[in-house]
C-alpha cells in the first residue's frame, strides 16, 4: 500500500522576539538554532538561555541533514494523511517535525532526511524534512 504525500494548509505559527531570527532564517532557507557560548551545546527549541548550563547563547546555522528517530503516519486526524516524526540532526539535536514529498508508507526509523521548507498560510516558511 502506498500513501503519497499531499499538500495541506499549515496554520500560522507564533512569532515573538525570541524566535524572530529563526523565522528570518527560514525565509532564506536556513535552519537555525541557538548554541551555548559556555558549554557549546546546541539545543532545540531555540531560547536565549542554555538549558544545560544556563549560559548565554548565540544563533548557529544547522546542516539541515539528519536521521528519522521515530515516525508515525497519521491517517485519521484530518482530510489527508501526514507523517509526524522526531528527526535527530547531524549536530545532535532532535526536532519534532513532518516528513514531506515522499511515499509516507516508505518511511522508516534510521532513514536519512534533509530539510525542506513549506509555506504556512501567512507565507512564513516552516522547516520540514524529506528523504535524502
Amino acid at each position: 500500500m502506498a500513501t503519497p504525500y499531499t499538500e495541506r494548509p499549515l496554520t500560522t505559527l507564533p512569532h515573538d522576539a525570541a524566535t524572530e531570527r529563526f523565522w528570518a532564517g527560514t525565509a532564506d532557507h536556513l535552519l537555525l538554532t541557538r548554541q551555548c557560548t559556555s558549554c557549546h551545546k546546541p539545543h532545540w527549541y531555540p531560547r536565549p538561555v542554555c538549558p544545560f548550563c544556563q549560559g548565554d547563547t548565540e544563533w548557529r546555522s544547522l546542516s539541515g541533514k539528519g536521521t528519522i528517530y521515530s515516525v508515525s503516519v497519521t491517517r485519521r486526524a484530518g482530510p489527508v494523511a501526514y507523517a509526524i516524526a522526531y528527526v535527530t540532526l547531524d549536530e545532535g539535536i532532535t526536532m519534532l517535525t513532518n516528513i514531506v514529498d515522499c511515499d509516507l508508507d516508505s518511511l522508516h526509523i534510521g532513514q536519512r532526511v534533509q530539510v525542506r521548507f513549506k509555506p504556512a498560510e501567512d507565507g512564513t516558511l516552516v522547516p520540514m524534512f524529506t528523504p535524502s
